[in-house]
């Protein structure tokens, strides 16, 4: 991929609730050429009825509807990917299920971006954005799951003190940096 036209492959933003994932792959996909921005809950969100939500020590059909919904993104990022744009994939994707993701992937290059602000800044992002997101959660658990159970691929970007418009410019910048495969 050329890093400075972004013409092909798949680009995972992940990090915690309110680390700025949409507004990030909103914002890169409107500076590539060709993409498509997969919105991860969106699959999630189409499970009508018997949906499970994913919560702190869910298991059992919890889990598997959170592995249904990174399967889907995924196949979906390979599909626009085939079709010749650039899929940014932007979903909340964490601890050992990081590694998994990239499994799942299966078009290359792949690259990773996991925006990982210090907590202060999200818990204030958290405080002025429309929607609430945390559920059972809270900032501070899912930071420290973050940075102690997250395998360190690709590109771990602190954002706190940078505009959308900013991080994807550093992003862009350092595209070479998130490379997985």
């Amino acid at each position: 991929m050329n890093a400075h036209t972004g013409t092909d492959g798949v680009i995972l933003i992940t990090g915690i609730m309110a680390a700025g994932k949409s507004t990030v792959a909103q914002a890169l996909a409107e500076r590539l050429p060709r993409a498509a921005h997969v919105r991860g809950d969106v699959f999630r969100r189409m499970i009508v009825s018997g949906r499970e939500e994913y919560e702190p020590g869910a298991g059992g059909e919890a889990e598997a509807q959170l592995r249904l919904r990174y399967g889907l993104s995924a196949a979906t990022a390979d599909a626009y990917a085939a079709a010749g744009f650039t899929a940014v994939v932007q979903d909340v994707v964490l601890g050992a299920e990081l590694k998994r993701y990239v499994d799942l992937v299966r078009t290359r290059p792949l690259y990773v971006v996991v925006l990982a602000p210090r907590p202060e800044a999200v818990a204030a992002r958290e405080a002025a954005r429309g929607k609430t997101g945390y559920g059972e959660w809270t900032v501070e658990a899912l930071d420290a799951g973050l940075r102690a159970e997250t395998p360190r691929i690709g590109l771990w970007l602190d954002s706190s003190e940078l505009t959308a418009d900013q991080t994807v410019t550093e992003l862009l910048a350092r595209l070479d940096e998130a490379a997985v495969a």
